[in-house]
């Protein structure tokens, strides 16, 4: 298992998240108004997203779970292993959505949308990272 990198891709996770926290306002008007600091915490939201599924990818990898040929069917794999709970299978596929959204453009951004999804999740990058570090020390723990 390549713990090193994936301990690294979370450590990048929390740095992602730590910034998006200290320059996310307390509401939608002053989100809009932010210009080009707005574009940087999408672009962090957008990095934390990729290493989540950067994670997933590596767990499904090196346990050898199957030959995915989607970002769903790696995560549907973990929690047919039970390395992640179903919930969060769930938040990591909307996760994914988020950011296809993002970084495609699909039409104009709904400010008032992105910013209640980013305000909101938030937590759910603190229960990934709690859910795979979970899973390292059972990992580690069984060899």
């Amino acid at each position: 298992m390549r713990e090193d990198i994936i301990r690294t891709k979370i450590i990048e996770i929390e740095e992602s998240i730590k910034l998006v926290k200290e320059h996310l306002p307390e509401n939608v008007e002053e989100f809009i108004a932010l210009g080009l600091v707005k574009d940087g915490i999408y672009k962090r939201i957008e990095f934390a997203i990729e290493n989540v599924l950067d994670i997933c990818a590596i767990i499904n990898t090196d346990l050898e779970l199957g030959i995915p040929v989607s970002d769903e069917d790696i995560v549907d794999n973990l929690v047919r292993n039970r390395i992640l709970s179903k919930k969060m299978g769930r938040t990591i596929k909307e996760m994914k959505g988020f950011r296809n959204f993002l970084v495609h453009r699909y039409g104009k951004v709904d400010e008032h949308i992105a910013f209640e999804n980013i305000k909101d999740g938030m937590k759910d990058f603190l229960k990934f990272i709690e859910e795979v570090k979970n899973f390292l020390s059972r990992y580690r723990s069984e060899k």
